[in-house]
Formats: C-alpha cells, structure tokens, sequence
C-alpha cells in the first residue's frame, strides 16, 4: 500500500504475537509495546535528516551529526502514551504534545476533546502515535488540526493497522508515512482490527 512500511523481523514478530495474545498481562503487554516502538521509532529514523559538524574526541577532531529539525511527537490520548517513553528513550530532545480523541461508538468518528502541541510545527519533524490504525478517522482528524497548526513534516506510528484505516490515510493525507508492526486482515462490523490485539489503551494500563 502506498506510502505503508510494516517494521517486521524476527524478534518484533514475536512481540506483535505477544501483544496478540489475550492471556498477556499488562506487564508483559507494556513490555513488548516498548519493544516494538523502539524498532518503529529505528526505522523511522531511517529517513530522518541530519547537519554534519566537526566534534572533538579524545584523540582528535572527527565529523559528528546532529538532527536537523526538532522532532515533535504527538500520541493520541490515551494509548498513544504507551509509544511515548520508547521514542523519547530514542529522542531525548524530542518534544511531546497531546491529542485528545475518542470514538463516537455509533458513527465510528472521532470526537475531539483536547489539543496542545508545542508552537512551532512549521519546521519540525511531527509524529503521531496511536497504537491502533482502525478506520483511520482519528489519525485523519488528528493530522487535520496539525496540519491547521502548521504541521507540514508528519509521520504516523501505529502498531496494528487495518487495511481501510491506511486505504483513508492515504486518500486524505497521501503524503504522510504510516508506519506499523502488523498489516491486519479488516474490521469487523464494529470497527475493531481483525484479528487485533483488542483495546490496547485499556491492555496497557489495565482498564479491561
């Protein structure tokens, strides 16, 4: 699919199966996620851009890198905070924002309750986090208000998608990368990822 890199290799396979699986409890779930997240943030990282400069080591002077734009990560209230410690862990300088949204259980649309992110998106790097890419609604809208902040470089991280969420990423931001651990079959008929790892949020912070 356009625009689509699934982050796949022996060990996070094991980890998505560890997420899979309903008997995993909330320790060892937060555990993979982690896992799983450093390996998305690596691989995003990939085609992050960098200024070369000269830096001094014990021995002599050699060229060094620093990031070229400010990175802004931006997890999606509330299971996106299970992503946000492994991109930090990865980008320490990076800066956080929120998205609040929720789903309306009967339309299936985002509702948006919250919104604060750092001024100035013109120039960094923006990266939404949300576990689940369902039917894409809320990364639209999310991408929507960051876009309406001047948000012009975005990615977004998931760990589970489904094929209409990615199929609706692309037709209504065609540009944005959508990287995921796991292309899923489809939806069912309430919306949820087939075969999914269920409602990550509440499998993170034990609210099930």
């Amino acid at each position: 699919m356009k625009n689509l890199t699934l982050v796949s290799n022996p060990l996070v396979k094991r980890d998505v199966t560890i997420l899979r699986d309903k008997t995993t409890g909330s320790p060892e779930f937060r555990a993979a996620l982690n896992r799983v997240s450093y390996a998305i943030a690596i691989e995003i990282g990939k085609g992050i851009e960098l200024i070369e400069f000269d830096v001094q080591t014990p021995l002599e002077i050699t060229k060094g890198h620093k990031l070229k734009r400010q990175i802004v990560l931006v997890p999606v209230l509330r299971a996106g905070l299970s992503m946000v410690s492994s991109f930090l862990e990865m980008i320490p300088d990076a800066k956080v924002g929120h998205i609040g949204l929720q789903r309306d259980e009967k339309t299936l649309e985002p509702i948006d309750y919250y919104y604060k992110t750092p001024k100035n998106l013109v120039d960094s790097l923006t990266i939404l986090l949300d576990p689940m890419l369902a039917t894409g609604g809320s990364a639209v809208a999310s991408f929507k208000y960051l876009k309406q902040k001047g948000a012009k470089n975005c990615v977004l991280a998931c760990l589970i998608a489904a094929p209409e969420g990615v199929e609706k990423m692309n037709n209504e931001h065609p540009e944005v990368p959508v990287f995921t651990a796991a292309l899923d079959r489809q939806l069912n008929e309430h919306g949820f990822i087939m075969p999914g790892l269920g409602d990550a949020g509440d499998r993170t912070f034990g609210t099930f």
